[in-house]
């Protein structure tokens, strides 16, 4: 149950590995609820995350802590949340409980956070955009998701599980990959990780001449590769 911190590179995988963390955990039959915390907007984030209240109207918003009680919540680029909503976050990952916007009474939680950067977060604290004693406490468990160029013999069989689910999902023939295809994409850097990787794939298999019986060639890749 212990906090995670995912560092890594756009497109590496870090929320498909904190997805895979929930779902071997025992939380695993709760919800994984997604903070997207650069989407998050500005003046709505406390809202977003703690939830509000009109004791007046009686009106409730249930926020995202809330929402994944007894499961699992996700910061995606934790470093884009504002500094004061950090500082509530602190508390409320410390002690599993807060006060909705305008609300009185503090609501307990049960809440595991896995939260993940693509930034350097030693920088992002230098610099003030992230807080230190947030970093501690998100950090209890550290996680790096390599570059997919740094992992190359990981690329043929990506390719090929991507080849065969974007088939399947597209209702098309699954494609075939020469030995040269491989080669090639393992010699390419992917700036993109493995979403590039994928949309390489899914580019390919949409485009791939026939019944799906040939094998794709080197004149079937993306021109960049």
């Amino acid at each position: 149950a212990s906090r995670v911190l995912i560092n890594g590179p756009s497109g590496s995988g870090k929320e498909l590995a904190a997805r895979l963390i929930h779902h071997k955990s025992e939380r695993r039959d709760a919800r994984f609820v997604v903070a997207n915390c650069a989407r998050l907007a500005p003046e709505q984030v406390d809202t977003e995350l703690f939830g509000s209240e009109n004791l007046q109207s009686n009106r409730r918003v249930v926020g995202l802590f809330e929402q994944a009680h007894k499961g699992t919540l996700y910061f995606d680029e934790i470093c884009d949340l504002p500094l004061e909503t950090q500082g509530k976050i602190v508390r409320a990952i410390t002690d599993q409980r807060f006060r909705r916007v305008g609300g009185n009474a503090e609501v307990a939680v049960d809440v595991r956070v896995i939260s993940a950067s693509s930034r350097d977060l030693a920088e992002e604290i230098r610099q003030g955009a992230l807080r230190e004693d947030l970093y501690y406490r998100l950090g209890v468990v550290p996680l790096t998701m390599p570059a997919l160029s740094s992992r190359r013999d990981d690329i043929p069989r990506l390719a090929k599980h991507f080849a065969k689910t974007v088939s399947r999902r597209l209702g098309m023939s699954p494609i075939q990959l020469t030995d040269e295809v491989m080669a090639a994409m393992q010699g390419y850097e992917w700036p993109g990780n493995v979403r590039q990787l994928h949309n390489a794939v899914e580019n390919m298999v949409i485009m791939a001449p026939g019944d799906g019986a040939e094998p794709i060639g080197l004149e079937s890749l993306p021109a960049e590769i």
